[in-house]
């Protein structure tokens, strides 16, 4: 698979995640552990599946190293973890924004990675387009208020979390991508142990919300995990990271078409923003 196929496969994680708030809002009340837990099963379902339907079962597993098992739970749990009690502990939108740093900072500490080089112009994509994404989630008249320190510390936690999991995988792009499931078995696992802990039981009220579920983990929450550890491992990641930002613009739009969220003025400034970003990385990478 070539650079560039990596990286588009890598982007159909960006644009999966980009459903990922109409899809929650149309699963209703489910309460976020409990919303994690199942998707990641159905996650992990679709990978075994995956294996078994390729002939290679779990043998494909066999002799990995613990660390990849580390990075990978803790990746994918660990990020849930801190952005849910973030969301708790502080306003959804400064919190957002915070957790929103990782790509940013996948584009910095790419720049450690073995045959990777950082340029100016990297950070310069990645900034322009963390203002995109800021006038879309922060929205007007948002601000930020010490009280909510602790909720903010653990957004950031959050953002070096996913940060740290993607650049780590591509330190350890040997390790093949069948070993998601694993990591979303056991996250499913852990999630349910939070749920039962923190959260009350809630299932969706109908068809729809069910519907909405399944669609969570079968994309946003399921398949998009398996194409960015294809497209953090053998793509531009650098060039990935900053087009990450697309998500929250793209998320804003489809809401927008669903009837959930009204047009502001900003988008088209952020669409910019990101766009422009985007370029500006491009041509560094080129």
């Amino acid at each position: 698979m070539s650079r560039v196929t990596a990286s588009l496969v890598g982007f159909g994680a960006v644009l999966l995640w980009s459903v990922l708030a109409v899809l929650t809002v149309g699963v209703g009340a489910v309460p976020p552990f409990q919303l994690t837990a199942v998707c990641f099963a159905i996650a992990a379902a679709l990978g075994f599946l995956w294996m078994a339907v390729g002939g290679q079962g779990l043998a494909v597993l066999r002799g990995l190293p613990p660390a990849l098992w580390l990075i990978g739970i803790g990746g994918l749990f660990g990020y849930h973890f801190f952005y849910f009690t973030a969301l708790r502990l502080a306003p959804p939108a400064q919190a957002s924004l915070i957790a929103y740093l990782w790509p940013l900072l996948i584009v910095l500490l790419s720049g450690l990675l073995p045959g990777e080089r950082l340029r100016p112009a990297h950070v310069v994509g990645a900034l322009l387009a963390f203002a995109g994404a800021a006038l879309v989630i922060l929205g007007p008249g948002a601000s930020f208020s010490a009280a909510y320190l602790p909720g903010y510390g653990a957004a950031l936690v959050c953002a070096f979390t996913w940060a740290g999991y993607s650049v780590l995988s591509r330190r350890m792009g040997a390790a093949p991508t069948e070993s998601v499931a694993v990591f979303c078995l056991v996250t499913a696992i852990l999630a349910s142990l939070a749920h039962l802990a923190l959260e009350p039981t809630v299932w969706p009220a109908g068809a729809g919300a069910w519907a909405a579920m399944l669609a969570l983990g079968a994309g946003p929450v399921g398949l998009a995990f398996y194409l960015w550890d294809v497209g953090v491992k053998r793509g531009d990641i650098q060039f990935l990271g900053i087009l990450s930002y697309a998500a929250p613009l793209i998320s804003t739009f489809v809401l927008i078409v669903a009837g959930y969220a009204e047009p502001r003025a900003g988008l088209v400034l952020s669409a910019l923003l990101v766009a422009g970003g985007a370029l500006v990385a491009a041509r560094a990478g080129r």
